[in-house]
C-alpha cells in the first residue's frame, strides 16, 4: 500500500469513524476505487488506524478522561463495553466475514439512512442533558445498542447515538457519550487485532513500509477526526440526523450500482 493511499484511507477512517455513516462502508469503497489489494495487511491496517481516531476522543475530552476522581465515569464506560467485547469474541470469525461482503454494507447502509430520516422525531423528549446523569444501567443498554453495529454498514455511532436518545438523551449528550464508547470498544478491537496479527502474522508487524503505513496512518486519523468531531457536534445540534439519513441512501445505492456493474466485486 502506498503512502498516499494510506494518507487518503486515512482521511476517510478520521471523517466517518465518528459521523453516523458507517466508517467501513466508506473504507471498503475507497479501497475499491484505489484498487489496494485486500491482503492481510490491508485488513489489519483498516482495523489498527482506528488508534488515532481514538486519541482524538481522549485529547479534546481529556479532562473527562484524566479526572481520576470521576470513578463513576469510567465504571459505566467499562459496564457499557461489555456487550460489544463478549458478542465481538464470540463471533469474531463471522464479523470478519460480513466485512468482507460490500452487498451487506450497501443494504445497512441503505437502511440506516432511512432510519435517520426519522429518527429526530422518534426521540423528541429527551431528559438528560449531561454524561453525569447517565445512569449505569443506561450506558449498558446504550452499549447493547453499540452491539448492531458488528453489522458492517450499520455505523458504530450511528447505533450508539439512536440507543442513547433511546434512553432519553439530548442528541448532543449523546453523540458525546456515543464517543467516549468508542474509545475502550475500538481499543479493545484494535488491540486484539494487532495482538492476532502479531500471533499469527507477525511478519506483517516487522515490515518497516507496514509500521511506517500504521504510524502515518494514526497521526493523519488522529488530525481529521478532532476536526471532525468538532464540526458533528456543532453541526448535529442545530439540524439533526436528516442529511446524513439522506447522505447514506445515496452512498448506499452508489455502492449497489458499483457492485451490479461489477466494479466492486462482493
Amino acid at each position: 500500500m502506498s503512502i498516499i493511499n494510506t494518507i487518503i484511507l486515512a482521511i476517510v477512517e478520521g471523517l466517518t469513524e465518528f459521523l453516523p455513516i458507517s466508517s467501513t462502508g466508506h473504507m471498503i469503497i475507497a479501497s475499491s476505487f484505489l484498487g489496494i489489494e485486500k491482503d492481510e495487511f490491508t485488513k489489519l491496517f483498516e482495523v489498527a488506524v482506528q488508534l488515532g481516531a481514538i486519541i482524538s476522543v481522549v485529547v479534546l475530552y481529556y479532562k473527562k478522561f484524566f479526572d481520576f476522581a470521576r470513578i463513576k465515569f469510567y465504571i459505566k464506560l467499562m459496564i457499557a463495553v461489555i456487550p460489544a467485547i463478549v458478542l465481538g469474541l464470540l463471533f469474531s470469525k463471522k464479523i470478519d466475514a460480513l466485512l468482507e461482503s460490500p452487498t451487506t454494507v450497501a443494504v445497512m447502509l441503505l437502511l440506516g439512512g432511512i432510519v435517520l430520516l426519522f429518527i429526530d422525531n422518534v426521540f423528541k423528549n429527551p431528559v438528560i442533558q449531561d454524561e453525569e446523569k447517565i445512569s449505569v444501567r443506561r450506558g449498558f443498554i446504550i452499549g447493547i445498542w453499540q452491539c448492531l453495529a458488528m453489522i458492517p454498514g450499520t455505523s458504530r455511532s450511528a447505533a450508539s447515538i439512536i440507543g442513547g436518545m433511546q434512553q432519553k438523551l439530548t442528541r448532543k449528550v449523546a453523540a458525546e457519550f456515543s464517543f467516549f464508547l468508542a474509545v475502550p470498544t475500538m481499543l479493545a478491537a484494535t488491540g486484539y487485532k494487532l495482538l492476532k496479527a502479531y500471533k499469527e502474522t507477525p511478519e506483517l508487524l516487522h515490515n518497516h513500509a507496514n509500521v511506517q503505513a500504521l504510524i502515518i496512518g494514526n497521526i493523519v486519523a488522529f488530525i481529521v477526526a478532532v476536526l471532525a468531531i468538532k464540526f458533528f457536534i456543532g453541526f448535529l445540534q442545530k439540524h439533526g440526523f436528516k442529511l446524513f439519513g439522506y447522505y447514506r441512501i445515496v452512498a448506499g445505492i452508489v455502492l449497489l450500482l458499483l457492485i451490479w456493474k461489477g466494479v466492486i466485486h462482493d
